[in-house]
């Protein structure tokens, strides 16, 4: 007697969701570089890119619920757009390419983990210097 088909858990169900998320992110990174594309298509991507990929939002992520509910709305917001103004054959070729990669471990940037250094660096010292100067002075 065969097994009924079971429903993943929520948990896998949200992993694999956000798998995706990031793979519709990178094809659109791609789309942005590609001369086939139109420009406001381009314009969309590049931004929903940055903003997806940006240390900064426009609600700090340490306020509660509201600080992610822009990454859970105005990213997927910005993916759909930038997909819907992409032509369907130009994005095909960049999801199989994002997924491509992401078989293989995922895209790596050099530049990007230097520049996310540096942030978190700049970051650490700022609140070293926050503190130093509130210790020596008191």
């Amino acid at each position: 007697m065969p097994e009924p088909h079971r429903k993943p858990d929520p948990l896998t169900r949200l992993r694999a969701r956000v798998r995706a998320l990031e793979a519709d992110t990178y094809a659109l990174y791609l789309a942005a570089r590609d001369p086939r594309v139109p420009w406001p298509a381009k314009a969309v991507a590049a931004i929903t890119v940055a903003y997806a990929l940006s240390p900064i939002d426009l609600i700090p992520d340490f306020i509660p619920v509201i600080g992610h509910l822009d990454d859970l709305v105005l990213v997927p917001l910005g993916l759909a757009l930038a997909i819907r103004l992409i032509p369907p054959p130009i994005l095909a070729e960049h999801r199989a390419e994002a997924a491509r990669r992401f078989a293989h471990g995922g895209p790596r940037s050099r530049v990007g983990i230097v520049l996310v250094a540096v942030v978190w660096l700049l970051g650490l010292v700022w609140l070293a210097r926050v503190f130093w100067s509130r210790a020596h002075h008191r």
